[in-house]
């Protein structure tokens, strides 16, 4: 019995020494692989990187990690041939089936998916803010963006005609879709500016623009956005995602 009982307590010790082993390996881990991000993307800031899956140390040995969740806080993606950036906030992606090279310098999942959020300040950079005629003495301008409802895009559009500003901006609701690598605004029901008659082409130069996304991180792509309360929420997919090297 004395025997049986000085058994237990070496398999207690031995596997709390495991554990604790492997939380501090998994610990390092991220560490590592954090710094390895924010280099390889060139972030400005750390990203948050976890390590899911226990125990982790079997996981190094097959040289495969089961789930990865990385963290962005504001990442710079590239908006245009003239090398112009669009921000994402909070860009938050799962990585799945996670391979790595034996010296760690690379690694590739084999499937990610994410969501992420443009600010509407930060959407309204590609809207036409300098006033552009679109009638004989009217001219217009997108003033802002705003939660529509409905999944739907409020675009404010300051005009004035015959010399005279608006006393308030005409409010359009427009849908918003991913099409490839870039993301439309596109209005629903065309306005009517100081009762002025507008040709359809000639507001939406106004109403409607897009903005791509390119090089977001590992090569995810955009697949599907949606208006909300504080941005336009995207989320994202990809497979053979490299995360490193």
């Amino acid at each position: 019995m004395r025997a049986l009982r000085i058994t237990l307590i070496v398999v207690v010790v031995l596997g709390g020494l495991f554990v604790a082993a492997d939380r501090l390996a998994v610990h390092f881990a991220e560490g590592e692989a954090a710094d390895k991000l924010r280099t390889t993307e060139n972030l400005a800031t750390t990203p948050d990187v976890s390590i899911n899956g226990f125990p982790f140390l079997t996981q190094v040995v097959g040289g495969e990690l089961d789930d990865v969740e990385i963290g962005i806080e504001n990442y710079e993606a590239t908006a245009g041939d003239d090398g112009t950036s669009i921000r994402i906030d909070d860009l938050r992606a799962n990585m799945k089936g996670v391979e790595f090279s034996g010296d760690y310098s690379s690694a590739t999942a084999d499937t990610a998916t994410g969501t992420a959020t443009i600010a509407y300040d930060e959407l309204l950079k590609t809207a036409r803010s300098e006033p552009a005629q679109v009638a004989p003495g009217v001219t217009a301008k997108v003033v802002g963006l705003s939660d529509g409802g409905d999944g739907k895009i409020k675009v404010a559009v300051e005009a004035t005609a015959f010399g005279t500003k608006l006393p308030r901006p005409v409010s359009v609701l427009s849908t918003v879709t991913a099409e490839g690598d870039t993301v439309r605004v596109k209005a629903e029901a065309l306005p009517s500016i100081g009762g002025v008659e507008i040709g359809e082409d000639q507001i939406r130069s106004i109403t409607d623009f897009e903005q791509r996304i390119d090089e977001l991180p590992g090569g995810i792509k955009l697949d599907e956005v949606r208006a909300a309360e504080d941005g336009v929420r995207i989320t994202v997919r990809g497979s053979d995602v490299r995360l490193a090297g």
